[in-house]
Protein backbone atom coordinates (compact mmCIF):
# COMPACT_ATOMS: atom_id res chain seq x y z
CA UNK A 1 0.00 0.00 0.00
CA UNK A 2 1.40 3.45 -0.93
CA UNK A 3 2.49 5.95 1.86
CA UNK A 4 -1.26 8.50 2.76
CA UNK A 5 1.92 11.18 1.86
CA UNK A 6 2.08 9.96 -1.41
CA UNK A 7 -1.38 9.11 -2.75
CA UNK A 8 -2.64 12.75 -1.33
CA UNK A 9 0.24 14.29 -3.14
CA UNK A 10 -0.91 12.43 -6.32
CA UNK A 11 -4.27 13.21 -6.43
CA UNK A 12 -3.45 17.08 -5.72
CA UNK A 13 -1.03 17.14 -8.90
CA UNK A 14 -4.28 15.25 -11.09
CA UNK A 15 -6.34 18.09 -9.96
CA UNK A 16 -3.98 20.85 -11.26
CA UNK A 17 -5.21 22.19 -14.47
CA UNK A 18 -1.62 23.72 -15.76
CA UNK A 19 0.19 21.04 -17.54
CA UNK A 20 3.50 22.89 -17.36
CA UNK A 21 3.09 22.77 -13.21
CA UNK A 22 1.49 19.19 -13.22
CA UNK A 23 5.07 18.22 -14.93
CA UNK A 24 7.01 20.27 -12.69
CA UNK A 25 4.70 18.70 -9.35
CA UNK A 26 5.54 15.17 -10.95
CA UNK A 27 8.85 15.81 -11.14
CA UNK A 28 9.50 17.14 -7.24
CA UNK A 29 6.97 14.28 -5.76
CA UNK A 30 9.53 11.77 -7.76
CA UNK A 31 12.60 13.00 -5.71
CA UNK A 32 10.50 13.52 -2.31
CA UNK A 33 9.82 9.60 -3.16
CA UNK A 34 12.98 8.65 -3.71
CA UNK A 35 14.53 10.75 -0.84
CA UNK A 36 11.53 9.87 1.88
CA UNK A 37 9.89 6.41 1.43
CA UNK A 38 10.79 3.54 3.40
CA UNK A 39 12.05 0.56 2.03
CA UNK A 40 8.51 -1.47 2.79
CA UNK A 41 6.78 1.39 0.71
CA UNK A 42 9.07 2.35 -1.77
CA UNK A 43 7.82 0.36 -4.32
CA UNK A 44 4.23 1.13 -3.81
CA UNK A 45 4.78 5.06 -3.78
CA UNK A 46 6.83 3.87 -7.38
CA UNK A 47 3.58 2.17 -8.63
CA UNK A 48 1.04 4.65 -7.46
CA UNK A 49 3.72 7.26 -9.19
CA UNK A 50 3.39 5.12 -12.37
CA UNK A 51 -0.36 4.99 -12.67
CA UNK A 52 -0.83 8.66 -12.04
CA UNK A 53 1.95 9.73 -14.95
CA UNK A 54 0.36 7.24 -17.65
CA UNK A 55 -2.90 7.64 -16.94
CA UNK A 56 -5.12 8.92 -19.98
CA UNK A 57 -5.29 12.99 -19.05
CA UNK A 58 -1.42 13.35 -19.46
CA UNK A 59 -0.31 13.46 -22.95
CA UNK A 60 2.20 10.97 -24.49
CA UNK A 61 4.44 13.76 -25.14
CA UNK A 62 4.30 15.05 -21.71
CA UNK A 63 5.13 11.11 -20.22
CA UNK A 64 7.96 10.47 -22.16
CA UNK A 65 10.55 13.45 -20.39
CA UNK A 66 8.65 12.05 -16.77
CA UNK A 67 9.09 7.88 -17.93
CA UNK A 68 12.91 9.19 -18.14
CA UNK A 69 13.21 10.55 -14.98
CA UNK A 70 11.56 7.51 -13.83
CA UNK A 71 13.96 4.76 -15.67
CA UNK A 72 16.52 6.75 -14.32
CA UNK A 73 15.57 6.31 -10.08
CA UNK A 74 14.51 2.85 -11.49
CA UNK A 75 18.16 2.07 -12.44
CA UNK A 76 19.43 2.60 -8.72
CA UNK A 77 16.40 0.03 -7.32
CA UNK A 78 17.69 -2.92 -5.73
CA UNK A 79 16.66 -6.13 -7.47
CA UNK A 80 13.41 -7.34 -5.68
CA UNK A 81 11.99 -3.38 -5.90
CA UNK A 82 12.87 -3.23 -9.12
CA UNK A 83 10.93 -6.17 -10.09
CA UNK A 84 8.31 -5.03 -8.54
CA UNK A 85 8.02 -1.52 -10.41
CA UNK A 86 9.73 -3.09 -13.33
CA UNK A 87 6.84 -5.38 -14.03
CA UNK A 88 4.00 -3.01 -13.55
CA UNK A 89 5.97 -0.49 -15.65
CA UNK A 90 5.63 -2.86 -18.58
CA UNK A 91 2.44 -3.79 -18.36
CA UNK A 92 1.21 -0.18 -18.18
CA UNK A 93 3.26 0.37 -21.52
CA UNK A 94 1.79 -2.16 -23.41
CA UNK A 95 -0.89 0.12 -24.53
CA UNK A 96 1.03 2.87 -25.43
CA UNK A 97 4.47 0.63 -26.18
CA UNK A 98 4.58 2.31 -30.21
CA UNK A 99 5.09 5.65 -28.61
CA UNK A 100 7.37 5.18 -26.41
CA UNK A 101 9.53 2.70 -27.34
CA UNK A 102 12.90 3.47 -26.61
CA UNK A 103 11.47 4.07 -22.65
CA UNK A 104 9.78 0.65 -23.05
CA UNK A 105 13.07 -1.08 -24.34
CA UNK A 106 15.12 0.62 -21.42
CA UNK A 107 13.22 -0.43 -18.74
CA UNK A 108 12.51 -4.07 -19.73
CA UNK A 109 16.41 -4.42 -20.26
CA UNK A 110 16.55 -2.86 -16.36
CA UNK A 111 13.88 -5.70 -15.45
CA UNK A 112 15.84 -8.34 -16.96
CA UNK A 113 18.84 -7.31 -15.47
CA UNK A 114 17.10 -7.51 -11.99
CA UNK A 115 15.51 -11.40 -12.97
CA UNK A 116 19.33 -12.39 -13.72
CA UNK A 117 20.55 -11.36 -10.41
CA UNK A 118 18.10 -13.31 -8.91
CA UNK A 119 18.47 -16.47 -11.43
CA UNK A 120 15.17 -16.26 -12.77
CA UNK A 121 16.86 -16.79 -16.42
CA UNK A 122 13.72 -17.37 -18.16
CA UNK A 123 11.37 -14.59 -16.69
CA UNK A 124 14.34 -12.41 -17.96
CA UNK A 125 14.40 -13.90 -21.00
CA UNK A 126 10.86 -13.48 -21.61
CA UNK A 127 11.23 -10.06 -20.61
CA UNK A 128 13.92 -9.18 -23.49
CA UNK A 129 11.60 -10.73 -26.56
CA UNK A 130 9.28 -7.88 -25.58
CA UNK A 131 11.13 -5.35 -27.05
CA UNK A 132 10.17 -4.17 -30.10
CA UNK A 133 13.15 -4.42 -33.07
CA UNK A 134 10.84 -3.89 -36.19
CA UNK A 135 10.12 -0.30 -35.74
CA UNK A 136 9.61 2.85 -37.42
CA UNK A 137 10.33 4.88 -34.50
CA UNK A 138 13.66 3.27 -33.84
CA UNK A 139 16.95 2.40 -35.54
CA UNK A 140 18.43 -0.47 -34.58
CA UNK A 141 21.37 -2.40 -35.83
CA UNK A 142 22.09 -6.00 -37.23
CA UNK A 143 24.05 -5.88 -34.47
CA UNK A 144 22.16 -4.50 -31.88
CA UNK A 145 19.51 -6.96 -32.78
CA UNK A 146 22.29 -10.11 -32.65
CA UNK A 147 23.85 -9.06 -29.49
CA UNK A 148 20.25 -8.78 -27.61
CA UNK A 149 19.17 -12.23 -29.10
CA UNK A 150 22.48 -13.95 -27.78
CA UNK A 151 22.04 -12.51 -24.34
CA UNK A 152 18.19 -14.26 -24.43
CA UNK A 153 19.71 -17.71 -25.51
CA UNK A 154 21.87 -17.34 -22.93
CA UNK A 155 19.68 -16.87 -20.80
CA UNK A 156 17.24 -19.67 -21.95
CA UNK A 157 20.40 -21.77 -22.23
CA UNK A 158 20.85 -21.12 -18.23
CA UNK A 159 17.51 -22.74 -17.83
CA UNK A 160 18.76 -25.84 -20.30
CA UNK A 161 15.65 -24.59 -22.00
CA UNK A 162 16.75 -25.24 -25.72
CA UNK A 163 13.81 -24.62 -27.90
CA UNK A 164 13.52 -21.65 -27.02
CA UNK A 165 17.29 -20.83 -27.07
CA UNK A 166 17.70 -22.70 -30.46
CA UNK A 167 14.60 -20.45 -31.69
CA UNK A 168 16.08 -17.39 -31.35
CA UNK A 169 18.79 -18.66 -32.40
CA UNK A 170 17.74 -18.78 -35.56
CA UNK A 171 17.09 -15.75 -36.07
CA UNK A 172 20.35 -14.79 -35.93
CA UNK A 173 21.26 -17.42 -38.75
CA UNK A 174 18.22 -15.89 -40.80
CA UNK A 175 19.70 -12.98 -40.96
CA UNK A 176 21.03 -11.30 -44.13
CA UNK A 177 24.29 -9.84 -42.75
CA UNK A 178 26.91 -11.94 -41.43
CA UNK A 179 28.17 -11.11 -37.60
CA UNK A 180 31.41 -9.22 -37.98
CA UNK A 181 32.02 -8.65 -34.18
CA UNK A 182 34.18 -11.01 -33.00
CA UNK A 183 32.84 -11.09 -29.44
CA UNK A 184 29.56 -11.49 -30.74
CA UNK A 185 30.35 -14.64 -33.40
CA UNK A 186 32.25 -16.39 -30.42
CA UNK A 187 29.03 -16.45 -28.24
CA UNK A 188 26.86 -17.67 -30.97
CA UNK A 189 29.18 -20.42 -31.96
CA UNK A 190 29.32 -21.41 -28.25
CA UNK A 191 25.48 -20.84 -27.86
CA UNK A 192 25.28 -22.90 -30.98
CA UNK A 193 27.48 -25.53 -29.75
CA UNK A 194 25.68 -26.02 -26.26
CA UNK A 195 22.41 -26.63 -27.95
CA UNK A 196 24.03 -28.85 -30.39
CA UNK A 197 25.43 -30.69 -26.84
CA UNK A 198 22.22 -30.82 -25.59
CA UNK A 199 20.45 -32.44 -28.52
CA UNK A 200 22.70 -35.55 -28.55
CA UNK A 201 24.38 -33.86 -31.76
CA UNK A 202 27.74 -34.15 -30.87
CA UNK A 203 30.26 -34.68 -33.04
CA UNK A 204 28.93 -31.38 -34.90
CA UNK A 205 28.66 -30.10 -31.11
CA UNK A 206 32.67 -31.28 -30.93
CA UNK A 207 33.42 -29.02 -33.70
CA UNK A 208 31.80 -26.08 -32.62
CA UNK A 209 33.46 -26.07 -29.32
CA UNK A 210 36.71 -26.83 -30.93
CA UNK A 211 35.98 -24.07 -32.75
CA UNK A 212 35.94 -21.87 -30.25
CA UNK A 213 38.66 -22.92 -28.56
CA UNK A 214 40.84 -22.19 -31.08
CA UNK A 215 39.26 -18.66 -31.62
CA UNK A 216 41.72 -15.28 -30.69
CA UNK A 217 41.29 -13.17 -28.36
CA UNK A 218 40.13 -15.84 -25.69
CA UNK A 219 41.58 -16.53 -22.25
CA UNK A 220 43.67 -19.73 -22.36
CA UNK A 221 41.65 -21.46 -19.61
CA UNK A 222 38.54 -20.87 -21.74
CA UNK A 223 39.96 -22.33 -24.81
CA UNK A 224 40.91 -25.08 -22.73
CA UNK A 225 37.32 -25.37 -21.49
CA UNK A 226 36.12 -25.35 -25.03
CA UNK A 227 38.73 -28.19 -25.77
CA UNK A 228 37.72 -30.50 -23.21
CA UNK A 229 34.19 -30.16 -23.83
CA UNK A 230 35.05 -30.95 -27.80
CA UNK A 231 36.57 -34.31 -26.50
CA UNK A 232 33.74 -34.97 -24.20
CA UNK A 233 31.02 -34.49 -26.83
CA UNK A 234 33.63 -36.32 -29.37
CA UNK A 235 33.56 -39.74 -27.00
CA UNK A 236 30.22 -39.11 -26.66
CA UNK A 237 29.50 -39.49 -30.52
CA UNK A 238 28.43 -42.57 -32.05
CA UNK A 239 31.84 -44.82 -33.30
CA UNK A 240 32.90 -44.79 -36.93
CA UNK A 241 35.31 -43.20 -39.58
CA UNK A 242 33.63 -39.05 -38.52
CA UNK A 243 34.77 -39.64 -34.80
CA UNK A 244 37.72 -41.13 -35.54
CA UNK A 245 39.00 -38.15 -37.59
CA UNK A 246 37.59 -36.24 -34.63
CA UNK A 247 39.64 -37.97 -31.91
CA UNK A 248 42.75 -37.96 -34.68
CA UNK A 249 42.46 -34.10 -35.11
CA UNK A 250 41.97 -33.47 -30.85
CA UNK A 251 44.69 -35.87 -30.13
CA UNK A 252 47.63 -34.28 -32.06
CA UNK A 253 46.41 -30.66 -31.04
CA UNK A 254 49.27 -29.73 -28.84
CA UNK A 255 47.06 -28.64 -25.84
CA UNK A 256 45.35 -32.03 -25.73
CA UNK A 257 48.09 -33.28 -22.90
CA UNK A 258 47.44 -30.22 -20.68
CA UNK A 259 43.52 -31.93 -20.08
CA UNK A 260 41.85 -34.06 -17.96
CA UNK A 261 40.08 -35.92 -20.91
CA UNK A 262 43.31 -36.63 -22.16
CA UNK A 263 43.99 -40.07 -20.98
CA UNK A 264 40.36 -41.63 -22.25
CA UNK A 265 41.28 -39.69 -25.90
CA UNK A 266 44.04 -41.15 -26.26
CA UNK A 267 42.98 -44.76 -25.66
CA UNK A 268 40.09 -43.84 -28.01
CA UNK A 269 42.37 -42.72 -30.66
CA UNK A 270 44.62 -45.65 -30.39
CA UNK A 271 42.02 -48.05 -30.41
CA UNK A 272 42.26 -49.47 -27.26
CA UNK A 273 39.63 -50.81 -24.73
CA UNK A 274 38.30 -49.03 -22.14
CA UNK A 275 38.12 -50.08 -18.26
CA UNK A 276 35.08 -49.71 -16.12
CA UNK A 277 36.91 -47.70 -14.19
CA UNK A 278 38.77 -44.95 -17.10
CA UNK A 279 34.58 -45.16 -17.70
CA UNK A 280 33.80 -44.36 -14.41
CA UNK A 281 36.01 -41.44 -13.96
CA UNK A 282 35.16 -39.80 -17.13
CA UNK A 283 31.27 -40.04 -16.17
CA UNK A 284 31.87 -37.48 -13.53
CA UNK A 285 32.79 -34.71 -15.69
CA UNK A 286 29.83 -35.06 -17.71
CA UNK A 287 26.42 -32.92 -17.71
CA UNK A 288 23.02 -34.75 -16.69
CA UNK A 289 22.13 -35.05 -20.07
CA UNK A 290 24.72 -36.27 -21.28
CA UNK A 291 23.91 -38.77 -18.32
CA UNK A 292 20.62 -39.34 -19.96
CA UNK A 293 18.76 -43.19 -20.32
CA UNK A 294 18.21 -43.64 -24.11
CA UNK A 295 14.98 -45.77 -24.81
CA UNK A 296 16.92 -49.05 -24.29
CA UNK A 297 17.80 -47.79 -20.71
CA UNK A 298 21.51 -47.51 -21.36
CA UNK A 299 23.17 -43.85 -20.86
CA UNK A 300 25.07 -42.23 -24.06
CA UNK A 301 28.28 -42.71 -22.49
CA UNK A 302 27.31 -46.56 -21.89
CA UNK A 303 26.73 -46.63 -25.81
CA UNK A 304 29.38 -45.22 -27.06
CA UNK A 305 32.06 -47.26 -24.84
CA UNK A 306 30.43 -50.16 -25.65
CA UNK A 307 30.77 -49.35 -29.54
CA UNK A 308 34.36 -48.06 -29.08
CA UNK A 309 35.39 -51.24 -27.22
CA UNK A 310 34.02 -53.20 -30.57
CA UNK A 311 35.88 -51.12 -32.87
CA UNK A 312 38.88 -51.94 -30.43
CA UNK A 313 37.95 -55.74 -30.32
CA UNK A 314 37.80 -55.57 -34.06
CA UNK A 315 41.54 -54.51 -34.30
CA UNK A 316 42.71 -57.67 -32.17
CA UNK A 317 40.83 -60.09 -33.28
CA UNK A 318 39.79 -61.47 -36.64
CA UNK A 319 37.04 -63.78 -35.00
CA UNK A 320 35.27 -63.97 -31.69
CA UNK A 321 32.10 -65.53 -30.21
CA UNK A 322 29.71 -63.53 -29.07
CA UNK A 323 29.97 -65.00 -26.07
CA UNK A 324 33.44 -63.50 -25.80
CA UNK A 325 32.79 -60.63 -27.36
CA UNK A 326 29.58 -59.87 -24.42
CA UNK A 327 32.37 -60.45 -21.63
CA UNK A 328 34.93 -57.93 -23.37
CA UNK A 329 32.38 -55.40 -23.88
CA UNK A 330 30.92 -55.68 -20.18
CA UNK A 331 27.18 -56.61 -21.31
CA UNK A 332 25.34 -58.34 -19.19
CA UNK A 333 22.00 -60.20 -19.75
CA UNK A 334 18.94 -59.29 -19.21
CA UNK A 335 15.29 -59.82 -20.61
CA UNK A 336 15.05 -62.57 -22.83
CA UNK A 337 18.71 -61.46 -24.41
CA UNK A 338 22.25 -62.93 -23.15
CA UNK A 339 25.55 -60.88 -23.10
CA UNK A 340 26.69 -62.27 -26.80
CA UNK A 341 23.39 -61.83 -28.06
CA UNK A 342 23.28 -58.18 -26.97
CA UNK A 343 27.00 -58.25 -28.51
CA UNK A 344 25.56 -59.36 -31.90
CA UNK A 345 22.98 -56.76 -31.61
CA UNK A 346 25.21 -53.93 -32.14
CA UNK A 347 27.42 -55.72 -33.73
CA UNK A 348 25.02 -56.05 -36.26
CA UNK A 349 23.53 -52.33 -36.08
CA UNK A 350 27.82 -51.00 -36.56
CA UNK A 351 27.69 -53.37 -39.68
CA UNK A 352 24.41 -52.43 -41.18
CA UNK A 353 25.15 -48.56 -40.85
CA UNK A 354 29.12 -49.10 -42.16
CA UNK A 355 30.56 -47.99 -39.25
CA UNK A 356 32.18 -51.92 -38.78
CA UNK A 357 33.25 -53.94 -41.35
CA UNK A 358 32.60 -57.77 -40.74
CA UNK A 359 29.96 -60.67 -40.93
CA UNK A 360 27.92 -62.50 -38.41
CA UNK A 361 27.48 -65.89 -38.26
CA UNK A 362 24.30 -66.66 -35.82
CA UNK A 363 24.56 -70.16 -35.93
CA UNK A 364 27.70 -70.75 -34.57
CA UNK A 365 27.74 -67.14 -32.66
CA UNK A 366 30.44 -65.95 -34.07
CA UNK A 367 31.57 -62.36 -35.24
CA UNK A 368 34.63 -61.94 -38.03
CA UNK A 369 35.78 -58.91 -38.83
CA UNK A 370 37.09 -58.06 -42.11
CA UNK A 371 40.51 -57.06 -41.85
CA UNK A 372 40.95 -56.38 -45.35
CA UNK A 373 38.20 -54.06 -46.41
CA UNK A 374 41.01 -51.85 -43.91
CA UNK A 375 43.84 -52.13 -46.16
CA UNK A 376 46.26 -54.32 -45.89
CA UNK A 377 47.53 -51.78 -43.35
CA UNK A 378 45.33 -52.29 -40.97
CA UNK A 379 45.75 -56.22 -41.33
CA UNK A 380 49.19 -55.84 -40.92
CA UNK A 381 48.99 -53.57 -37.72
CA UNK A 382 46.05 -55.92 -36.42
CA UNK A 383 49.13 -59.24 -36.64
CA UNK A 384 51.80 -57.01 -35.32
CA UNK A 385 49.87 -55.63 -32.16
CA UNK A 386 48.79 -59.83 -31.68
CA UNK A 387 52.49 -60.55 -32.18
CA UNK A 388 53.44 -57.68 -29.72
CA UNK A 389 50.98 -59.32 -27.18
CA UNK A 390 52.52 -61.97 -27.18
CA UNK A 391 56.09 -60.75 -26.82
CA UNK A 392 55.03 -59.08 -23.92
CA UNK A 393 53.69 -62.06 -22.79
CA UNK A 394 56.75 -64.04 -22.88
CA UNK A 395 58.76 -61.35 -21.32
CA UNK A 396 57.06 -61.27 -18.27
CA UNK A 397 56.69 -65.11 -17.75
CA UNK A 398 61.06 -64.86 -18.32
CA UNK A 399 61.02 -61.84 -16.08
CA UNK A 400 58.80 -64.02 -13.43
CA UNK A 401 60.84 -67.45 -13.49
CA UNK A 402 64.15 -65.51 -13.15
CA UNK A 403 62.75 -63.58 -9.77
CA UNK A 404 61.80 -66.51 -8.66
CA UNK A 405 65.20 -68.25 -9.34
CA UNK A 406 66.77 -65.24 -7.86
CA UNK A 407 64.62 -65.57 -4.24
CA UNK A 408 65.64 -69.34 -4.31
CA UNK A 409 69.10 -69.75 -5.09
CA UNK A 410 70.24 -66.15 -4.17
CA UNK A 411 74.28 -67.66 -4.21
CA UNK A 412 73.71 -68.65 -7.85
CA UNK A 413 71.74 -65.61 -8.81
CA UNK A 414 74.80 -63.49 -7.62
CA UNK A 415 76.82 -64.89 -9.10
CA UNK A 416 75.59 -65.27 -12.54
CA UNK A 417 75.18 -61.66 -12.20
CA UNK A 418 79.07 -61.01 -11.38
CA UNK A 419 79.62 -62.67 -14.20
Amino acid sequence: MASQKITAALATIESSGNQQTKLQLYNNLLSEIVTTSSEHELAQDLIYYLDSILNEEISIVAARPLLDSFIQVLHKLGPENKVKVGQHAVTLLQTRSTSVEEQDAQIRELLADAYEQQEEYSAAARTLQGIQLDSSQRLISDAARVRLWIRIVRLYLEEDDTTNAETVLNRIKNLPSKIEDAELKLHFQLSQARILDARRRFLDASQEYYTVSLAAGVDESDRLQALSAAIRCAVLAPAGPQRSRALARFYKDDRASSVEEFGILEKMHLNRLLTPAEVAAFSQKLAPHQLAQTADGTTVLDKAVIEHNLVAASQLYENITTDSLGRILGLTGSGDLTAGEKAEAYAARMVEQGRLKGSIDQIDGVISFDSSTHGPATAYGRHIRQWDAGVQKLTEEVERISASISRTFPDFAEAQTAH
